[in-house]
């Protein structure tokens, strides 16, 4: 019960949520720029026009455009491994249609890579994580339109070029599938259709969405085709977020319920990325929804040619589900299904659920066969500095650990994990709240919901743990 030799062991971050510096440097406006704050009671609003007086988190987040090489340093003493982190499509092509790239932009991700390289730290590169550029969703209405294929590989060449040699693993879409659901429109693809006024409750046009996915997995086929011919060596996966599901009941009713929730809202697109194919339960899935995929000719073979390396994803809880529609809705979980009563929740109603996350890789492996990294991971919680300065975050330490604990089984029962990387290995904006305040770090920093904070970091009881379970391989948890 021991993971390989050369575990890939880090944190994962994403631009959008943590660089700050919006419009420094020739950086474009982003979808996740004209986000309000917010809370888990309180939705945060799109606003198309930016409004004076109202807080923006990713306007600073954490500010690491500024302080990175404070927190790569603090990474490294952590013993990573891997530090996986997105690229801002704005920070290169501000509206996305430039011919030529801002080269401010791109010496700015050298210099991560850099820092990352000279701690022997590995890039993992998420092309693009939640930040569309917002020119592309009033031009085009996002991935609806398949002008974004041409645009996005032309952005991905840019990159497969300037870090050829440095950046050896890349992830074509983060949570490619949160847009089989209404919150994705907006947060993945860019979709923002008439009506909409805050991101919990969009307009949701399912065609468009589904419409705008196969626009994206042409494109991460081309992208990862392209990858391997600049850089035979590059590695490109894909990513899914995996919310695992069990039936309700042993009712048959609930177990079909279960599949067919399963089949479209966690295998649908891994399906697609790793077979190559449309896969033939989603034929009637469109068929009972009035959904209609327009492709080109060419488009099954450019799938076929352009499957990826390896498969990643993001575990944070499981649900139930069930064809009784009288049961309510489980909090917090954003792709749906009813509360387990086997399972507690986090602060902010996500179940916890260290077994499911050896059940989902067991389920994941003998599906692809190929190999699977962990790439988001973790628990959002309220974190209180004492007065001595410490944080004791003593219930980070023991989610993580049971999950590491159902890692080592899996990977005892033949699963070929290569890697962990946990959310917000830094404390950072939270993607579907918009607020501070749900802390997932090792890394503690100043930076509240109302704006304030001097943005200096301090190292929680887990940046020591983790260290420890680092250095020994996972064997001291």
């Amino acid at each position: 019960m021991a993971f390989q030799k050369d575990f890939l062991w880090g944190g994962a971050t994403a631009a959008n949520q943590l660089e700050g510096a919006w419009n420094v440097d020739g950086k474009g406006i982003s979808c996740s720029d004209i986000c309000t704050g917010g809370t888990h009671t309180t939705p945060k609003r799109i606003t198309p026009e930016l409004e004076k007086d109202t807080f923006y988190p990713s306007h600073e987040a954490i500010d690491f455009y500024h302080h990175y090489k404070e927190d790569i340093a603090l990474f490294a003493e952590m013993g990573f491994k891997v530090y996986r982190f997105s690229i801002a499509w704005t920070r290169i092509f501000p509206t996305g249609e430039e011919e030529s790239p801002n080269e401010k932009g791109l010496q700015f991700y050298d210099d991560v890579i850099d820092e990352c390289l000279k701690y022997n730290i590995e890039p993992l590169v998420t092309i693009s994580h939640y930040e569309l550029p917002f020119h592309l969703t009033q031009k085009y209405n996002g991935w609806s339109s398949r002008e974004l294929i041409d645009l996005y590989v032309k952005y991905c060449k840019v990159l497969f070029t300037r870090f050829k040699g440095k950046v050896k693993y890349w992830l074509t879409f983060n949570e490619i599938n949160s847009a089989t659901g209404p919150f994705g429109g907006f947060l993945s693809q860019g979709i923002l259709n008439e009506g909409t006024k805050d991101f919990m409750h969009q307009v949701d046009i399912p065609q468009l969405r589904f419409q705008g996915l196969h626009h994206q997995f042409i494109a991460s086929a081309k992208a990862v085709k392209l990858a391997h011919q600049i850089d035979p060596n590059n590695k490109v996966g894909c990513m899914i977020l995996f919310a695992t599901m069990y039936p309700l009941t042993c009712n048959p009713k609930d177990v079909l319920a279960c599949q067919e929730m399963n089949h479209v809202k966690n295998w649908f697109c891994g399906d697609i990325q790793v077979r190559g194919q449309y896969p033939g339960y989603m034929k009637r899935y469109f068929k009972e929804n009035g959904i209609e995929i327009k492709a080109e000719k060419e488009d099954a073979q450019i799938l076929k040619q352009g499957c990826v390396d390896f498969y990643t994803f993001s575990y944070y809880m499981s649900g139930c589900s069930t064809a009784d529609k009288t049961k309510e809705q489980a909090e917090g979980n954003l792709i749906g299904g009813v509360s387990n009563p086997y399972l507690e929740a986090s602060d902010w109603g996500w179940q916890i659920d260290p077994e499911g996350l050896r059940f989902t890789l067991n389920e994941i492996y003998d599906r692809y066969q190929i190999p699977i990294m962990i790439v988001e991971n973790g628990l959002g919680a309220y974190d209180k500095v004492e007065e001595d300065g410490s944080i004791h975050d003593d219930y980070r330490i023991e989610y993580l650990r049971k999950h590491i604990e159902q890692m080592k089984e899996a990977t005892d029962d033949g699963v070929d994990l290569i890697g962990y990387t946990p959310w917000g290995c830094i404390d950072l904006v939270s993607a579907s709240t918009g607020e501070m305040a749900k802390r997932y770090g090792f890394i503690y920093v100043d930076k509240h919901d109302d704006g304030t904070g001097n943005l200096s970091r301090i190292k929680k009881q887990s940046f020591y743990w983790y260290k420890d379970v680092i250095s020994s391989n996972g064997q001291k948890l």
